[in-house]
């Protein structure tokens, strides 16, 4: 792929996010219908789209390469997370801060944004890969997140890892390892379903894009900073290692996208939980999903 295909193709999912923008502008979308979109993704779209994912690509995905995705997932949130305690001192002094950075380097938006970037220049059948990242960060942000913040693990922690992502995506492996075929009419049904998860997280992005002041997003040299290392060093700096693992171009170009996604939502709202100030990891989000529409096809260019 040229960088002009991957970078036309990621531009059409900026598209989408001013839409969003717009729309939230125009007062056609406000708080209580980003939150009534954002549960439906979550509980219901997201895990749909892994699961049609999963039964297309039965008979063209080998359970061996599904399970090797799965190892890299892990390596590569152990990598971040090594990253993240070393490089975070040079961003933020204060230690509860500090934290927030190392949250923000190991959790990406492997979901909302990472289905509709692999689905995009590789299409759905790939989404199959992310559902084993999405399973890991799953483990990983109740696991290590929790802690990290807490200073303990907790039984409740433990039990918020049981929901619609986690289940969606141990019964997609389950579909791929097991060779099983669901019926035409439930793989239409949950592909339709599943289609909407990309436009609608698109939206909701734009709506947080709308709801933030410009200067605080684009007026911070060191976010551009922590963008590149997290978009774009981090991610060529484990190709090499990939390039020796992974033998499927195509395989080796998901996983080196999915090490490139921009920060999550996870730091955002976890840090709100303890009433943290979250005002540079909202903009450390907004900045880094656009910056991705030009750092994704860099990324490609050197796969």
């Amino acid at each position: 792929m040229t960088f002009l295909t991957v970078f036309f193709q990621m531009s059409a999912l900026l598209i989408m996010i001013g839409a969003g923008y717009l729309i939230t502008k125009k007062g056609m979308m406000d708080e209580h219908t980003n939150n009534q979109m954002s549960h439906l993704i979550v509980r219901i779209f997201n895990p749909l789209l892994v699961l049609s994912s999963a039964a297309n690509s039965v008979g063209q995905v080998s359970p061996d390469t599904v399970i090797l995705a799965g190892c890299i997932a892990a390596g590569m949130f152990l990598v971040f997370i090594v990253a993240g305690m070393i490089i975070s001192p040079f961003f933020e002094k204060d230690q509860m801060q500090r934290k927030m950075i190392q949250l923000m380097f190991v959790f990406s938006n492997v979901g909302f944004i990472g289905i509709p970037v692999i689905s995009s220049i590789f299409g759905t059948e790939y989404v199959i890969y992310v559902s084993e990242f999405m399973l890991v960060y799953t483990l990983v942000f109740y696991t290590y997140g929790i802690a990290l913040m807490d200073g303990k693990l907790t039984a409740a922690s433990c039990r918020a890892m049981i929901n619609p992502g986690t289940l969606s995506g141990i019964a997609a492996l389950g579909i791929i390892l097991f060779d099983i075929r669901l019926p035409e009419f439930i793989k239409t049904a949950i592909t339709y379903l599943g289609n909407i998860t990309s436009p609608m997280a698109l939206l909701a992005v734009g709506f947080a894009l709308a709801g933030s002041k410009i200067r605080k997003i684009f007026g911070q040299p060191q976010l551009y900073v922590f963008s590149m290392i997290k978009l774009l060093l981090l991610p060529l700096l484990l190709l090499p290692v990939i390039s020796l693992v992974i033998k499927d171009p195509q395989l080796r170009a998901v996983c080196l996208v999915m090490f490139g996604m921009p920060v999550g939502n996870m730091p955002l709202i976890l840090g709100n939980q303890r009433g943290l100030d979250v005002t540079v990891c909202s903009a450390a989000i907004i900045l880094s999903t656009i910056l991705c529409v030009l750092t994704v096809p860099l990324l490609m260019m050197f796969v």
